[in-house]
């Protein structure tokens, strides 16, 4: 397994935040292979424009064939902001200053033989550049005002575990092989690869809608795990008229953020209702089979159905009656 090797100076100045450049290169990693069913429709959404500017652009496609291992990623695409929170362009900036050379040789810890098409370009940093600003634009920027907010809410919310359980109990949230394991040290994942000493330098975690925690750097001194964020890609921000006269406001709208796993607490923070009120309709949503629910360490998340992914997105003029939901499959 890997670890980090930290101390209290580290601990103390750990930050949680969010950063554009670590969304766009999870969304690119969403778009290129097998996702889990909450991620799917947002994927579906954006798959064929994808594989068309892979088929206009070789050398893209080229950079992301030999970007993306099994257990590794070429250092340049995940390179931790300086500063929470910056814009994607500010985050490019590094990027944008690497040479072929360099880029290469990133590439070549990931894959070899290079491509000929990476051997013979010039301005490869321009190119992965040019292609994170298209995923960004294309499948973030959009709806970026609503993944910011979800994401905010998630690190109130681990900030907040972190005042009441300490750095175990949120570590032990971050991600299924992540965890505290006493003496300084932090399981960050189950790879075989040495231990990673960030004693004294800094350390970032950066909510995501990724499927796995990830390990960035931007050596000598700064170190980042981005980690999965219980988030929502609903397709509207609120629900659709007939589905608020069906359910009432609060349960539709519950229904429509749960397009990918939720948590209690992420729908408190977001909703403004309280904890109460938030268990007792999903629990109804839950009894009526429109919402699915597993346990992920201490918390519980829920996301909709099929069932429950049909009825959001039914016509307006053709929405189900509390007769037809109580058919199984309707």
């Amino acid at each position: 397994m890997s670890e980090f090797l930290v101390d209290a100076d580290t601990l103390v100045n750990a930050r949680f935040g969010t950063s554009q450049l670590t969304e766009t290169v999870s969304a690119l990693k969403l778009l290129r292979v097998p996702v889990e069913p909450w991620y799917r429709p947002w994927k579906d959404a954006h798959s064929a424009a994808f594989e068309a500017q892979l088929a206009a652009n070789p050398v893209w496609a080229a950079i992301i064939d030999s970007a993306f291992g099994t257990s590794w990623a070429a250092d340049f695409f995940t390179v931790p902001p300086l500063e929470p929170d910056l814009a994607l362009q500010d985050e490019l900036g590094p990027l944008m200053a690497l040479s072929d050379d360099h880029i290469r040789a990133d590439l070549s810890v990931v894959r070899t033989p290079l491509p000929p098409i990476l051997l013979e370009t010039r301005g490869l940093a321009a190119e992965a550049a040019e292609l994170l600003r298209w995923i960004w634009s294309a499948t973030i920027e959009p709806e970026w005002p609503r993944r910011l907010r979800l994401l905010q809410a998630d690190v109130v919310s681990r900030t907040s575990r972190l005042s009441e359980q300490g750095w175990s109990g949120v570590l032990r949230g971050l991600g299924p092989d992540v965890r505290w394991l006493g003496d300084g040290r932090i399981q960050v994942n189950r790879w075989d690869y040495p231990v990673t000493d960030v004693r004294g330098r800094d350390l970032m975690f950066i909510a995501a809608h990724t499927q796995r925690v990830n390990v960035s750097w931007r050596l000598p001194d700064r170190f980042a795990l981005a980690y999965p964020v219980t988030g929502i890609f609903a397709t509207t921000a609120t629900p659709d008229e007939p589905l608020v006269q069906l359910l009432g406001r609060n349960r539709a709208r519950i229904l429509v953020e749960a397009a990918s796993p939720v948590s209690t607490t992420l729908l408190v923070a977001t909703t403004g209702l309280s904890l109460a009120t938030i268990s007792d309709h999903l629990r109804v949503l839950t009894d009526s089979g429109l919402l699915e629910r597993r346990r992920s360490g201490r918390s519980v998340l829920y996301w909709q159905s099929d069932t429950g992914r049909r009825v959001v997105r039914r016509p307006a003029s053709t929405a189900p009656s509390p007769d037809e939901l109580a058919q199984p499959g309707s």
